[in-house]
């Protein structure tokens, strides 16, 4: 039998338990860190390595990975997952985008449109945003929670550890079943989002990016701070942990990404699977009457 999961260790590793202020994780590559031509070539072998791995994964057919990314707009998710991911095969890897939840999903617990989602045995599933939005968006903007109809609550205090509590127990649920998960915070700093929107503005080619409410979010930034800390510090444990990676160097982020990818995929000893005598024998068997053909 295989030892349980253990999250990678990092400089970027959040505190199961919590304790730590937002403000202290960095939004900057450490210094030395190498100039960008060197981390995208880095990058390239990193990619291969993970493509290699998650060919284990799905052979082995054992487990299941749930990589969760959450940031604010501009961080640059999208092509964090499309420059890390993008050697994998299609066929184990499945990446689920959430936006504002539908009717259909209003009618459900926070929880079930993702859990449609969540990836099968041997693959690999990404969530673009999660169910973390129910802790994060709808509590920078609590009169969302007018169309979930939920149940009377003493304070919103009282719903968000609720929510926490579920979430936690969500997320032990699927790593005792056989889920490894990560999550990222890809976390820039203010003045790193406003200069990534104007160039959305001033370049015409980037404008489909920018959307109007984004300058409305903004103005939200210190509550989402808060709830970023919040949250980080109530479902931050061993079996899920939170990493908090510094992304106004988007170079740096995606390398950051890719190594706890493949450190946590090598820890799970990742083997194909191996013939018995019998199985042996047969496809020697088969082997013989092709080559006598």
């Amino acid at each position: 039998m295989k030892p349980p999961f253990k999250a990678p260790k990092s400089p970027y590793l959040a505190p199961f338990r919590g304790g730590r202020k937002h403000s202290s994780y960095a939004t900057r590559p450490p210094k030395g860190t190498p100039k960008k031509r060197v981390l995208k070539q880095e990058l390239s072998g990193l990619c291969d390595q993970i493509d290699d791995l998650q060919r284990r994964l799905y052979a082995e057919d054992e487990y299941a990975v749930l990589l969760v990314f959450q940031a604010l707009d501009a961080a640059g998710k999208d092509g964090t997952i499309r420059a890390v991911f993008n050697r994998v095969d299609p066929n184990g890897i499945h990446v689920s985008s959430f936006k504002a939840p539908t009717h259909e999903e209003l009618e459900h617990d926070f929880l079930w449109r993702t859990a449609k989602c969540l990836p099968r045995r041997g693959s690999i599933g990404i969530f673009n945003r999660s169910y973390y939005e129910e802790v994060l968006v709808v509590r920078a903007h609590p009169e969302y929670l007018g169309a979930q109809r939920l149940p009377p609550c003493e304070s919103l205090e009282e719903l968000w550890q609720k929510r926490y509590r579920a979430i936690r127990e969500h997320e032990r649920h699927l790593a005792e079943s056989g889920t490894v998960i990560l999550k990222f915070w890809l976390k820039h700093s203010r003045e790193e989002q406003r200069q990534r929107f104007l160039a959305r503005l001033t370049e015409p080619e980037k404008h489909w990016k920018f959307d109007v409410g984004d300058i409305t979010e903004r103005g939200h930034w210190d509550d989402y701070m808060a709830a970023f800390e919040d949250m980080i510090g109530a479902t931050s444990r061993a079996w899920a942990p939170w990493y908090v990676i510094p992304a106004d160097s988007k170079p740096f982020m995606r390398i950051a990404v890719a190594r706890l990818v493949i450190e946590a995929l090598e820890s799970m000893d990742l083997r194909y699977p191996q013939s018995d005598d019998a199985r042996r024998a047969k496809l020697k068997e088969m082997q013989r009457l092709l080559e006598s053909e």
